[in-house]
């Protein structure tokens, strides 16, 4: 089997309603609800869907577990990380690092979600950068 591409990702979450808004806030995109434990929010390259903890049964009981990421970042690239980042601040969207410049090229800014999981949005800002996502 070859794989093609990413065609989502999953957050498990306790708060499904607070969880979906803050992220229409973030990608300013409407969230999709197929049920009242299950929502998406569809991008251009992919999906983010969310599901209440009720839905992890289905998985497979205590197969995932809301509010508990430690090591997965949501990221998002975005026009201009530094308009993206005036935004969400008014919002008060919690800042962990304001943008800043990282040595692979891009300009990052790390906010967390309601149930804490690190979200970054970045905005490729050297040109081996701009060509990787290409940008050119």
């Amino acid at each position: 089997m070859a794989i093609t591409r990413i065609s989502s990702i999953r957050i498990i979450t306790d708060d499904l309603p607070r969880l979906a808004g803050f992220y229409e806030t973030v990608t300013e995109l409407p969230a999709t609800w197929a049920t009242p434990d299950f929502a998406e929010i569809s991008t251009p390259t992919f999906v983010l869907a969310m599901g209440s903890t009720s839905t992890v049964a289905l998985f497979g009981e205590g197969s995932a577990q809301a509010a508990d990421n430690h090591s997965v970042i949501v990221e998002f690239l975005v026009d201009d990380v530094d308009a993206e980042f005036a935004r969400l601040a008014a919002t008060g969207a919690p800042v962990v690092q304001p943008p800043t410049d990282m040595p692979w090229g891009n300009r990052s800014l790390l906010i967390r979600d309601p149930d804490g999981s690190l979200v970054n949005l970045f905005t490729p800002v050297t040109e081996q950068a701009v060509a990787k996502w290409g940008l050119r």
